[in-house]
């Protein structure tokens, strides 16, 4: 069996471990003022021991073939939920400053981060990493799926972690780092050193806030929360519009869906000088054709 250290680390202004309400991820948090519609709760009601969709929370581990050396975090629980912290489990662990980060471009649907799916990048050990995920979660959890998988040639693995029955899709931290331990300890045992790259690294995280929505697989499940729609309209010569919206309705048998706008600063006319939506505004639908609509994402205001 395969002998590995591990690291956990968090990125102080990044990563954040906390279970007050009140914590955001910078440029990003959501925003109270955001009206709500019957059942949609604003997050700091429900999010208290929850990683925040803006927040993005990583248990990453540094798989090595080396004897760990453990060093335990100290302080209280409270302590250490509610400050960004940087602590490792590892005295060989490599530096995090080395660590490959991944490369910061605007999500596509199935891209293996934001966009969720699977991207291997011509790692042939990938989809046995991807088997034995998929065997951890189906064996260790209730109400999750792998939300998003990639693997890189520098032996990274990247997971996310979808809560089904979470509103925003966040897993607890208890439930990232169990799964986190348990698909370490199955890499650890799953082989010989020509099954995978003599060193691995392990990230583990939510989808995040910039997650983009499958249409309209996704959209039921986030009815009651406000949503970023990037759309082309007819006649618009392919420039995209960008509105917050409800989602009213979808008509699976026409192919579309019905929005109706969200009454926040972004939907209003700068010359209103902060009036909300007059009725005639509220009363507006629009109707778009799945195709039209090119991004669909989680409003976070900004």
């Amino acid at each position: 069996m395969r002998k590995t250290g591990f690291l956990f680390k968090t990125h102080a202004g990044k990563f954040s471990f906390s279970s007050c309400s009140a914590f955001c991820h910078s440029p990003h948090c959501l925003h109270p003022s955001v009206p709500a519609e019957p059942g949609f709760q604003n997050p700091s009601n429900v999010l208290q021991k929850f990683i925040k969709p803006g927040q993005n929370f990583a248990a990453s581990l540094a798989l090595r073939h080396l004897s760990t050396a453990h060093s335990e975090y100290k302080g209280d629980q409270s302590s250490r939920e509610n400050c960004p912290i940087n602590y490792d489990t590892s005295e060989e662990a490599e530096p995090i400053d080395y660590w490959e980060e991944e490369e910061e471009v605007e999500p596509e649907i199935g891209d293996g981060g934001d966009g969720g799916g699977v991207v291997f990048q011509n790692c042939h050990w990938g989809e046995k990493a991807l088997s034995i995920a998929n065997q951890v979660v189906k064996e260790h959890t209730v109400d999750m799926e792998l939300y998003a998988f990639k693997t890189s040639p520098r032996g990274y693995i990247y997971v996310r972690l979808d809560k089904l029955t979470n509103e925003y899709g966040c897993p607890t931290m208890d439930e990232i780092e169990d799964f986190s331990h348990q698909y370490k300890k199955r890499l650890d045992e799953a082989g010989t050193v020509e099954d995978f790259p003599e060193d691995l690294a392990l990230e583990v995280s939510s989808p995040g806030a910039e997650r983009l929505l499958k249409v309209p697989d996704d959209l039921n499940r986030f009815k009651h929360m406000p949503m970023r729609v990037s759309y082309v309209e007819d006649g618009s010569h392919g420039l995209e519009t960008n509105k917050i919206f409800f989602l009213d309705c979808i008509n699976t048998d026409l192919g579309n869906c019905v929005w109706k706008l969200v009454d926040v600063k972004e939907n209003r006319d700068p010359s209103a000088k902060g009036r909300p939506l007059n009725r005639k505004q509220k009363d507006w639908r629009l109707t778009l054709p799945y195709a039209t609509m090119k991004r669909v994402t989680l409003f976070i205001s900004s």
